[in-house]
This record gives structure tokens, C-alpha cells and sequence, in this order.
């Protein structure tokens, strides 16, 4: 004899239309869409960077270490004279190395030492960068790299080059789903594959030696800061 609870279930299920029982219909299936797009804010340079050194060589160690010790001195009191802050001043490097002549099956011969010191400076002022450049040369600079000009501070300009990045990456998805018929539903995903804040700036500096010349010419001009986004749109 058959359950009474099994029959009445059976019975039930007899009753019941067909649509209360059938498998739900599958839901519309959404259509992925990945967008890459570039945002892009422009800044002036705010911040100038130089290496300047003094490379000296002698017969002895000491005499090329005290005649660089001399230039830099004067150097470093150069630039606190033009109102650069003790904290934007540093030593990069500092070497002795000697010197040698080789021959043909000769074994090599001493000549001298070589003393070489390289300073690392930073000010805002661009525009009295090449004021300062020729300051340094004449009190005996004689190695000078840049300035570099850069933005000292990008994040704002950064996060303004994202949104714009974010808006073109959805104009973008709109365009294809109105193409396609459908619409965008939501996004699905955002990722960040790269940010550029460019290299730094290196103008040509031509050095000299006259107190009474022009000085060099530095242009700031204007940097490009770049971020680009992986957008994944739904469209439905």
C-alpha cells in the first residue's frame, strides 16, 4: 500500500498548472565590453633638478682632493648666495681614483689621481635656472647635468587625467551598444595599466664663463601626465 503523504503529494502535483512546475526561463544573457582609454592632463613644470660636479686631476691624492674641495665649497656658497635651501643641496657622489699610462708590454705607470664631486640641487624658481647654471660654471663647475624640469607634486593632475580616462571609456561603451541595439548596464570591472608622468625635461645649456653674458635661456614649458584604464562594460 502506497503512503498516504506520497499520495497526497501526487494528487497535488495533478492539480498544479503546468507553468508552476516547468523550469524558470533563463534570464537574458549580458554581452561583455572592454574598453582601454587614455586620460590626459597637461601641467607646467614646477620643480628643476641639476647634477653639477668638479673633476680635478693631480700628482697626489691630496692636491686633487683639496682643489675639488675648494670649487665645491665655493659652489655650494654660490647657490645658498641665489637662495637655494640647505635641505635642496646634497652630495651625490664623491671619488679618487688614480691614474695610469700603459704601454706595450710595459707594466703600468702611475701619472696622477683624479678627484671628482657631484652635488645634487633642487629650486622651484625655473625661471632663474640658467642664472644659476652660469653662477656654478664660474666658480669652477665643470660637469652639468640639466636642468631636469619636472611636476614636483602630479597626483592632482594624476586623478584629473583618470576621471577623464573613466568618462572617455564609458562615452566610448555607449556608442558601441547604441550601435549594437542594446544599452550598458553596469561596469563590471576597472583597471589601472598604467600611469605616465614623462621623464624629465633637459634643455641644452651652453656654458660660459662671462660674469657680464645673458643668461642662459631655460623654458618650462609643459608636461603631459597620462593614465590609462581598462574599463569592462555589461551591455543588455
Amino acid at each position: 500500500m502506497r503512503h498516504p503523504i506520497m499520495l497526497a503529494l501526487a494528487a497535488l502535483s495533478a492539480t498544479l498548472p503546468a507553468a508552476a512546475i516547468a523550469d524558470p526561463l533563463p534570464s537574458r544573457a549580458s554581452t561583455k565590453l572592454d574598453i582601454v582609454a587614455t586620460g590626459e592632463a597637461v601641467r607646467v613644470p614646477d620643480l628643476a633638478t641639476i647634477t653639477a660636479g668638479v673633476v680635478t686631476q693631480a700628482a697626489k691624492a691630496s692636491d686633487a682632493m683639496a682643489a675639488n674641495a675648494r670649487a665645491m665649497t665655493a659652489a655650494i656658497a654660490a647657490l645658498r648666495h641665489a637662495g637655494i635651501a640647505d635641505k635642496d643641496i646634497a652630495t651625490a657622489t664623491l671619488n679618487l681614483q688614480p691614474q695610469f699610462r700603459y704601454g706595450d708590454n710595459q707594466p703600468p705607470v702611475l701619472t696622477g689621481y683624479q678627484a671628482s664631486d657631484q652635488l645634487s640641487i633642487r629650486f622651484h624658481d625655473i625661471a632663474r635656472a640658467g642664472a644659476i647654471l652660469d653662477a656654478l660654471v664660474c666658480q669652477g663647475i665643470n660637469q652639468i647635468d640639466g636642468p631636469s624640469l619636472s611636476v614636483e607634486h602630479p597626483d592632482a593632475a594624476l586623478d584629473e587625467a583618470r576621471a577623464q580616462a573613466i568618462a572617455i571609456a564609458r562615452g566610448r561603451a555607449e556608442l558601441y551598444a547604441k550601435a549594437a541595439g542594446m544599452r550598458v548596464a553596469r561596469i563590471a570591472a576597472i583597471n589601472e595599466s598604467g600611469m605616465s608622468a614623462p621623464g624629465p625635461i633637459r634643455p641644452m645649456m651652453a656654458m660660459r664663463m662671462k660674469a657680464d653674458a645673458a643668461p642662459t635661456p631655460i623654458e618650462a614649458g609643459s608636461q603631459n601626465l597620462d593614465v590609462t584604464v581598462n574599463v569592462s562594460f555589461e551591455l543588455e
